[in-house]
This record gives structure tokens, sequence and C-alpha cells, in this order.
């Protein structure tokens, strides 16, 4: 949709939807259907809609990226109510045939917050994703593991001990050898506080960790109440091997703010720590999750806020472990709907990655740090798409970091951001 350039206004929103006036600014920057928008070539979703046709990666529902620890490229990915693994040694040049994780299917959540997961350690391939369940906003945690190498899958297990048809959604995984971390955001609490006829805000933040590959799970465990109930939680793995877990959290009085959890042992997470003061008071939910990395022992943040006086993009960072923050700084254009970042450190170089809106276009925006986020580089554009694309997703390795942008019907790669790869402003 065209952008008209003016900043948005959040309406009275109602309890646990996502904010009109936000949904129509950046509509244009969100969707279930992604693929490579790299040189403004229309997505020709039409060529996905043969149901007998094969499973086919440029047909992916919210393809996640990841590299192994050999190098190679591993994309995640839904289509027909499966989760597909596909493998590339050519860092998406071409791609193996994708191999089904579940093999009966189920509805399984796929958009830009909520989609599925791939990690790497002790010599399997684990994989996590969310089931939608009958009732609205209802969902399971799902979970599976290869050891051979991704030819065949484990049969998919249920994470969250609760069983009630209520939200166990938008989780988020971290990979560690054997030990795999899996948090979401959990409407237990809040359904039996409402049962009971109390009020409770949000949802809740829970975890549960395996400590032998995925064969087995410690029993759920709760983090933090009141968090956002529709932004994607995102986790980063330190350099002890534990998670960093981040999210917008509800403050009191109805603050959409973000807080940060930094595991102190395995099985031991720390203090809540505030990680912004935006101040965005809004009762529903913004469907506009973090993101975090980690590299060199500093902490990399980035998220969204529409507040009256902080709105837009924000990054921030910590050098001690997650105990302080810095200032936060603000990056992208408001004005032209700057959305969805997400950040990756590697070294001490940073990089930064999100959407905005050029007219009809949406338009894939970098920015590189080389002293490990204290100052950044200018913003530049990697790439200008026509019609709906995914969340832009940031991946690396030793051979360079790239962008994942994927168009529903367009052929997936992956974008280099640092070999010249990048459209000059006046295209």
């Amino acid at each position: 949709m065209p952008f008209d350039g003016r900043p948005a206004r959040a309406p009275a929103p109602r309890r646990g939807r996502c904010l009109a006036a936000l949904a129509a600014t950046i509509a244009a920057l969100s969707s279930p259907f992604a693929a490579v928008a790299g040189h403004g070539a229309a997505a020709n979703p039409s060529v996905c809609t043969d149901p007998e046709a094969p499973a086919a990666l440029r047909c992916a529902l919210a393809p996640t990226p990841a590299f192994d620890g050999q190098g190679r490229l591993w994309v995640v990915w839904a289509l027909g109510g499966h989760v597909y693994v596909s493998r590339s040694n050519d860092r998406g040049e071409t791609f193996a045939a994708p191999v089904p994780v579940n093999r009966v299917p189920e509805h399984v959540a796929a958009d830009g917050e909520n989609r599925a997961k791939i990690g790497f350690g002790a010599g399997r391939i684990y994989v996590s994703w969310t089931r939608r369940l009958a009732k609205r906003y209802s969902g399971d945690v799902r979970f599976a593991y290869s050891a051979d190498g991704g030819a065949s899958f484990s049969e998919p297990i249920t994470v969250n001990d609760n069983r009630e048809i209520t939200s166990h959604r938008f989780e988020a995984m971290g990979v560690a050898g054997e030990r795999v971390y899996l948090a979401w955001l959990d409407k237990r609490d809040r359904t039996r506080t409402e049962r009971g006829g109390g009020s409770y805000a949000g949802a809740a933040l829970y975890y549960k960790v395996s400590e032998n590959g995925g064969a087995s799970f410690h029993p759920d465990a709760k983090i933090a109440d009141h968090t956002c109930e529709c932004c994607r939680v995102a986790m980063a793995m330190d350099g002890r091997g534990l998670p960093v877990i981040f999210w917008r959290h509800v403050f009191e009085p109805n603050v959409r703010d973000h807080a940060q959890v930094t595991f102190r042992g395995p099985r031991r997470p720390g203090t809540r720590v505030r990680v912004s003061h935006d101040d965005w008071r809004v009762d529903a939910c913004p469907h506009h999750g973090p993101a975090i990395s980690i590299a060199d022992g500093i902490q990399h943040l980035v998220w969204f806020n529409n507040a009256p006086e902080r709105h837009g993009l924000f990054y921030a960072r910590s050098t001690d472990g997650g105990n302080s923050f810095s200032a936060t700084a603000s990056f992208g254009e408001y004005a032209r709907g700057a959305a969805h970042p997400d950040v990756l450190g590697m070294g001490r170089r940073a990089y930064r990655l999100w959407k905005e809106l050029d007219g009809q276009r949406s338009v894939l925006r970098v920015q590189i740090s080389a002293d490990a986020g204290t100052a950044w580089g200018p913003a530049r554009t990697l790439a200008r798409a026509e019609g709906e694309s995914d969340h832009p997703l940031l991946v690396g390795n030793g051979a360079g970091v790239f962008a994942a942008w994927h168009r529903r019907g367009q052929p997936y790669r992956l974008l280099p951001i640092e070999a010249g790869d990048v459209l000059d402003e006046g295209n």
C-alpha cells in the first residue's frame, strides 16, 4: 500500500489486537508471504497455488536461514501443513531437495512474527515451530531433531507441559551443544486468573531446556509475568553457552517497553532488566517483536516502538553481560515506515537491517558498525521490491554476512551485504 509520509497514529485499540493505525502504516512491510526482492521484480505467488505441486522453497512461508558449523546454509520453512528444511552448500545458489520435519500435516504458524526456527549442536539439527489450535490466538510449541544430518527427523513433540487450549506461541530457540533452550509467550496464567474473575495483563514468558540433545526436557519454568502477548521473543546464546532472552514487556500502568533476562546458570534465569524507556502506553499488541545478537561479549539489541515522543527503530548495547545498557539510539526513517529490524554481531562488526516504504515499494536498508556498535556508518539501500515481502533477516558465517528477504514466488537467495551489492540511491 502507498505510504503518505505522515507518522502513524494509534487509535484507541482493542485489547489483544494489533493496532489498526500501525497495521495500516506497515501493511506493505509485513506479510506471511516471503521471498527475495533484490531488483524490483514482482513476486509471482500464483505459481504456488497448485496443492499437488511438490514442495518448493520459492513458495515457502516465512523461511528462516542459519549456517551450521561447517558453513552450510540451512533454511527452515512452512508450506501445506508441513515444516521443511533445505540445505545449500553454495550459500543459497542451489538447494538440496526439501525434507519434511513433520510427517503428519498440522496447522503451522508461518508469518514474520511466528516462524519456524533451526539450530545446530552436538551433531544434531533442531527445529521448533508453533502449531495453531482450533481456538483463535491459541497454539502449542513443537519440536523435532535430526540425528542423521537432516535426512530424517524425530517424531515431533509438544514442548509446553500445559495442554490447555490457550496461547503457547511465538517461541524462540537457542542451542549450545546438547543443551537446547526454548522460550515462548504463554497465557496459562491469564486463563486461570480470568477464570477466577480476575484480570491479567498480557501473557507470561516461559522456558524449557533439554540437556541431552532434545531427547527429553526439564519441566516448564516461568521467567516473567505480563509480557506483550503477540510480539516475537528473541534469544541469543552468550559466550558461556547460556541464553539471553529479549522481549516486549507490559510495564505498569500499561507501557509496552522492552525487557531482557540473562541466564546466570543453565537453569537459572537472572533478574529481569528493563532495556527501553520509550513509554508506549497502549492496550494492544503491535505484532512487532525485537531482535538480539551477541558477539565478543557484547549484546546488540534492536526494536520498534510507536510512542508519541519516542517512536521508530532503536538500538542499544550491553558490554557487561546485560547488567546495564547504553543510551538508546534511533535509526531508520520513521516517516517512511521503518519497521521490523534485525541485528547481527560478527566479531567487532555489527549490522542493522530493516525495511522502509518508498511509495509502492518496500526498501531494504542496512547499516554497518566497525567498532561493535559504538558508531555506525550511513544507511544504505540493499534492495527494493514491489508487493508483499517477508521480514528481513541477517545471517552470517566465516564467508560473510548476508540479508535474507523473501518474496513468495521468487527464488530464495541471500543478498551479500559487504560485496558491493548495494543499489545506488538514485535507482
